[in-house]
């Protein structure tokens, strides 16, 4: 069984920064791209970044580059998104996949595991 575990959410004042951390088990983490998706209040979710199995290549929503950056390491089953520069509309709920299918990153039916999702909340 799959499981994925979003932690290092909570509130943050604006300009501020949070890392997120998905810790992964039940599965070859190493052999799957990551994704991290988020939805706002009344939106879709939303992709925010990607990563190659290797760690090698990344994609982020053009929004969003330049203040966030995903990563990985292999060896701790676990993958993290820097955010740096928060902004109030930042605040959502962030989640963790894993990408199973081919297509683009960010198309989130690709991605089969979903981890439950961290809230984070960005004060003006």
């Amino acid at each position: 069984q799959v499981q994925l575990v979003e932690s290092g959410g909570g509130l943050v004042q604006a300009g501020g920064s949070l890392r997120l951390s998905c810790a992964v088990s039940g599965r070859t983490f190493s052999t799957y791209p990551v994704g991290w998706f988020r939805r706002a209040p009344g939106q879709e979710r939303e992709f925010v970044a990607a990563i190659t199995v290797s760690g090698g290549a990344t994609s982020y929503a053009d929004s969003l580059k330049g203040r966030f950056t995903i990563s990985r390491d292999n060896a701790k089953n676990t993958a993290y998104l820097q955010m740096n520069s928060l902004k109030p509309e930042d605040t959502a709920v962030y989640y963790c996949a894993m990408k199973v299918t081919s297509g683009a990153y960010d198309d989130r039916s690709t991605y089969g595991y979903w981890g439950q999702g961290t809230q984070v909340t960005v004060s003006s």
